[in-house]
């Protein structure tokens, strides 16, 4: 039996995991952390019976929570996923990385430490699961380019007008994934497909160039990846996370799986579009803070966090979130090279700024 932790196991993916390790029936929870649903990590704590419990933020800087692991999940939403993720890689762990939000922040910093410590992250995103799949055994240098897919959200058709009478209900009604709220809200502004666009860059050491958005309605393919030869090979299954979480655990072997297989003959049809920024600034605003680097990148999503929060309590409106990162952005004096302090800080004062302009 393989000894887990789940930190972030009352969110989707969490408990999504929690579904998958029953399955396999081949690893032993030894701990659990959540931020705030005390009721549900009850619950599973009488299932699971872990050792470990943390609650809050805080807790993810319990050592032992990694350090009893064997493999380590990580599925906490935004910047507090960045130090449990260091941690683990200085443990030499394996890490089954939800949490895209800690390479977005500090991903030079991230890749040095995993040149240094025999760490292994495998991607639990689906899109990046995907690329993990199709690259996986291949050589590099044969790669031409990555085709990050995204379904564009609710919003995909919309004008400007019309996005600006969007109220949360509206944001929170994805039209292919069930997933939880941040993210759901990052999907509909785009900014989630920059993160995963900068999340790529540095889990596969792909240039930025060789990166390309494109719009996937029916979300049935993942992600592909196009070799030198042209050739493209492409990953695709039911918009269930479940897949590629037991994929991340179970690498390199494949189980069977509780996720309903496709049926291709019922699919009806695939469509690609090209995919336009335009109605979309938090996209261009990650892509803007990719191309600057240093501290920029902890600025964007300590921004997005804050202003996502400010709107689901109904304390802003939709179009109001690209306007307070901007802001965030124009303000701060970039830092090249950061260390942690200087990501830490970074992501404190941004967060306390736009909390001010509100």
């Amino acid at each position: 039996m393989k000894k887990i932790s789940v930190l972030g196991s009352t969110g989707s993916i969490g408990t999504s995991a929690l579904d998958v390790i029953t399955h396999l029936n081949n690893f032993k929870v030894i701990g659990l952390s959540a931020n705030n649903n005390k009721s549900l990590l009850k619950k599973q704590s009488g299932k699971f019976k872990p050792e470990i419990i943390v609650v809050g933020s805080n807790g993810l800087k319990n050592i032992p929570l990694i350090s009893k692991a064997d493999v380590v999940l990580i599925s906490v939403v935004g910047a507090a996923g960045l130090i449990p993720l260091i941690n683990a890689i200085k443990l030499k762990k394996k890490i089954a990385l939800a949490n895209k939000e800690a390479l977005v922040i500090a991903g030079d910093l991230i890749t040095g430490l995993l040149k240094k410590y025999p760490a292994e992250i495998i991607p639990v995103d689906s899109e990046h699961s995907a690329i993990f799949q199709c690259i996986d055994g291949k050589n590099k240098e044969e790669i031409s380019k990555i085709i990050l897919t995204a379904s564009g959200g609710p919003f995909r058709n919309y004008s400007k007008k019309n996005l600006s009478k969007v109220k949360v209900g509206d944001v929170l009604k994805h039209p292919t994934w069930k997933m939880g709220r941040k993210i759901t809200v990052d999907s509909a502004t785009m900014i989630n497909k920059g993160f995963e666009v900068i999340e790529a860059h540095y889990l596969f050491e792909v240039p930025y160039q060789k990166i390309e958005v494109v719009i996937h309605p029916q979300s049935i393919v993942h992600s592909a990846v196009e070799f030198v030869d042209g050739s493209i090979i492409a990953q695709m299954s039911k918009t269930d996370m479940r897949l590629a979480i037991q994929y991340a655990l179970t690498y390199p072997e494949r189980k069977v799986s509780t996720v309903k297989k496709l049926d291709l003959s019922s699919v009806g049809k695939l469509e690609f579009f090209r995919f336009s920024a335009g109605n979309f600034p938090c996209f261009e605003l990650a892509m803007t803070s990719a191309k600057i680097g240093g501290t920029m990148p902890a600025v964007l999503n300590a921004a997005n966090e804050v202003a996502v929060k400010n709107f689901l309590e109904g304390k802003i409106r939709f179009l109001q979130i690209p306007k307070l990162i901007e802001k965030a952005m124009k303000k701060h004096r970039v830092k090249k090279n950061p260390n942690l302090e200087d990501i830490l800080n970074a992501d404190f004062e941004t967060r306390k700024f736009v909390e001010e302009l509100r």
